[in-house]
């Protein structure tokens, strides 16, 4: 899969988890097993990006000893995701139409 597509693919499915209510990194990579596979060392590298683009805030807390952060998406993140799920309709509009529904 081309690496632009990936991200955004990426990037909607994460912010699409947050959208839930408010988690931390392995419940968003719990969340979104049976989707897709992703890592911990792809996740927070998107977490931190999609943080510094104001698309989620975060806090932390601690849970048994240690230090969770928990992010929440923004008004920004919503934007985003809404128009990454217009971009993806418009491009299965695209393929439809180049492939016919035919694998």
């Amino acid at each position: 899969m081309d690496a632009q597509i990936k991200k955004g693919v990426l990037d909607a499915c994460v912010l699409y988890a947050i959208s839930k209510g408010e988690s931390y990194g392995y419940k968003i990579i719990t969340d979104l097993q049976g989707v897709m596979e992703i890592s911990e060392s792809t996740l927070y590298p998107i977490l931190k990006r999609l943080e510094a683009g104001g698309a989620v805030t975060t806090r932390t807390q601690e849970f048994n000893g240690r230090l969770r952060r928990y992010y929440k998406i923004t008004p920004i993140g919503l934007d985003k995701l809404n128009e990454s799920k217009r971009d993806f309709e418009a491009i299965n509009a695209i393929y439809l139409k180049i492939f016919g529904g035919k694998r």
